[in-house]
């Protein structure tokens, strides 16, 4: 029997829509390391000592590029992927709030102050007068260092009160990350705990504003966003433009205890929205109201009432009986006017200056469709001549 397609498709159509979830800079990290790790792979490359951070050379021959190498290489299989699937999540939260440039911008910021920070605290381990430390020579790689910097962010940023490690049990969420680089230390070899903990002091460092000189404006991010050479990532799907327009182009990265934690989370906006004045709209509709044009207005004619009409007709009517109207007249009255203002003149004998006298032959073809003379000369007044306007006249009177 033919495999079920839903099922043969299922597993490649998850993977695809998980990475298309990932947004740009987060992503491209990911094919970064993983690349760089199965070129190395593929090559045998296992001189990590020409790209590792090492502080001896650093200060010795000023090699500042190992600040960015050894950010990007790993030892293992098992150290990349561990890396990146830690990241893959924080990264993601992180960009869909900064945005794809600021992030960056964020992680060269913290990749730099906490290799700042592993060297200023391996030259003063190295020259402790009472127990030197050897940690000139320690060679470090991964990118385990700026996320224990990123889960210090997030931590901040998100609020909660406890987090879980490993699904295992819950910490504070304060001690979170020490909680972590204590279990890294104690269940994995070759683990760089100076690394980890300059990563974590990085991160409180830009949590409590003390980095707050080193990030530019948002002007800053917009103009790099603009560049004709990123017009190709801009367009991207998964590129994601930098939000607010603060003045500093910061985030809000330290919470005031005092503050609740609900208003750090989504339903800030919810319950903003909750305390506008909102416009009281009636239930009640007109039931005659045309439902494809609601509100008051009304079509034309529409306020006049079937009594008004009936007595204009039986106007006209009287009018036309009596012989003592102007001819204009009962156009005004079908355009709505008053009769008042129309000055009555006698038609039985037309004026001169009037311009138009009434035929006999069209007096003659009404007349024989059963109209009375009288009212035929009346009506053909009144039209000014105009047999079908006449005629009208004559349909609404009988």
């Amino acid at each position: 029997m033919r495999p079920n397609i839903v099922t043969e498709a299922g597993l490649p159509t998850t993977v695809r829509q998980w990475w298309e979830g990932i947004p740009f800079v987060t992503s491209a990290i990911v094919v970064v390391c993983g690349a760089i790790y199965l070129i190395c792979l593929l090559t045998g490359y296992d001189s990590f000592q020409e790209i590792c951070f090492l502080p001896s050379a650093i200060v010795s021959r000023f090699q500042v590029y190992r600040v960015f190498t050894s950010v990007v290489f790993h030892g293992s299989l098992l150290h990349v992927f561990f890396n990146m699937l830690a990241l893959v999540p924080l990264g993601s939260d992180l960009e869909r709030l900064m945005g794809s440039i600021r992030l960056s911008y964020i992680i060269l910021l913290l990749a730099t102050s906490s290799d700042i920070l592993h060297l200023l605290v391996a030259l003063l381990m190295e020259h402790n007068p009472f127990h030197p430390l050897q940690l000139m020579q320690d060679c470090t790689i991964g990118f385990s260092g700026i996320l224990f910097s990123l889960i210090v962010i997030e931590t901040n940023l998100s609020g909660v009160q406890s987090r879980s490690v490993f699904g295992l049990f819950n910490v504070p969420a304060y001690m979170y990350v020490w909680v972590l680089l204590l279990v890294f230390q104690f269940l994995m070899s070759n683990v760089s705990f100076l690394g980890h903990l300059c990563g974590i002091l990085s991160g409180f460092a830009y949590t409590h504003g003390l980095l707050n000189f080193l990030i530019p404006g948002s002007s800053f991010y917009s103009a790099i966003e603009g560049s004709p050479l990123l017009a190709t990532c801009v367009r991207r799907s998964k590129f994601i433009m930098c939000t607010g327009g603060g003045n500093t182009g910061r985030l809000p990265t330290y919470s005031n205890q005092s503050i609740p934690p609900s208003l750090l989370s989504g339903t800030l906006g919810r319950n903003l929205t909750s305390w506008m004045p909102r416009r009281q709209t009636s239930l009640q509709t007109n039931a005659s109201q045309d439902t494809r044009f609601p509100g008051r207005g009304r079509t034309l004619g529409s306020g006049r009432t079937d009594s008004d009409v009936n007595s204009e007709s039986n106007l006209q009517a009287r009018l036309l009986d009596n012989g003592n109207i102007e001819p204009a007249a009962v156009r005004h009255l079908q355009d709505g006017r008053s009769p008042n203002s129309v000055v009555p003149m006698s038609v039985e004998s037309p004026r001169p200056d009037q311009g138009w006298v009434a035929s006999d032959a069209e007096i003659q073809k009404l007349v024989a469709m059963g109209f009375e003379r009288t009212q035929v000369e009346v009506a053909l007044a009144a039209a000014d001549g105009d047999l079908n306007v006449a005629v009208e006249i004559l349909s609404q009177q009988g």
